[in-house]
């Protein structure tokens, strides 16, 4: 249980009703109904007054018996924590992993555990691009390294990059480059050349 030089109960308790993400790391609060423990910023239903325990740190809370919540994380060592944030990492791990296949937004989404929908809009927010604005960025990087780096022909890279349409791969190679890939590969072979 906390000290008497820390917050005082009110305090606490008005930035757990709040989920006040400001004071996360300086304690956490306990639920004795649950068992359950927390960050004074997770957004769980709010808890009876006479129900919650006050901790300086997560060991406390686990010491008296506590388990971390799977919502806000209070285990991690960071002081905050953003759950969105791990969907965002793994989707952007999910297509740098498979960038050369015939990956769709429901693959992506079932592999992250949420909606297609959910995940299209969560990734704009976030990223300002959808997930497939981002597969083809990756793919697009990926040709212009081996446009410059191997004998491949354009026509080659398209297809070893993912792209099922030579037209396709060619106008969002444009889009992105302002060059076509034969402009591109050529631009690369000049300078390595000067």
């Amino acid at each position: 249980m906390l000290n008497q030089n820390s917050f005082s109960k009110e305090i606490m308790w008005e930035a757990t009703v709040s989920c006040n993400p400001e004071y996360d790391g300086m304690f956490f609060y306990a639920i004795k109904t649950t068992g359950i423990f927390c960050r004074p910023s997770c957004r769980s239903k709010t808890p009876k007054y006479k129900n919650v325990s006050f901790f300086l740190n997560a060991a406390n809370a686990q010491k008296d018996g506590y388990r971390p919540c799977k919502r806000c994380r209070p285990d991690l060592k960071r002081t905050t924590y953003d759950p969105l944030e791990s969907i965002i990492v793994d989707t952007q791990k999910m297509i740098e992993l498979n960038y050369w296949k015939d990956i769709h937004l429901n693959d992506i989404a079932s592999g992250v555990g949420v909606s297609p929908f959910y995940l299209n809009r969560l990734f704009k927010n976030r990223t300002e691009l959808t997930p497939r604005m981002y597969l083809e960025n990756v793919r697009i990087e990926k040709a212009k390294e081996l446009l410059t780096s191997t004998t491949l022909n354009s026509t080659e890279v398209g297809y070893q990059v993912g792209y099922k349409s030579i037209s396709s791969f060619y106008n969002a190679f444009k889009r992105r480059t302002r060059f076509t890939p034969s402009q591109f590969q050529a631009k690369g072979v000049e300078k390595i050349q000067s």
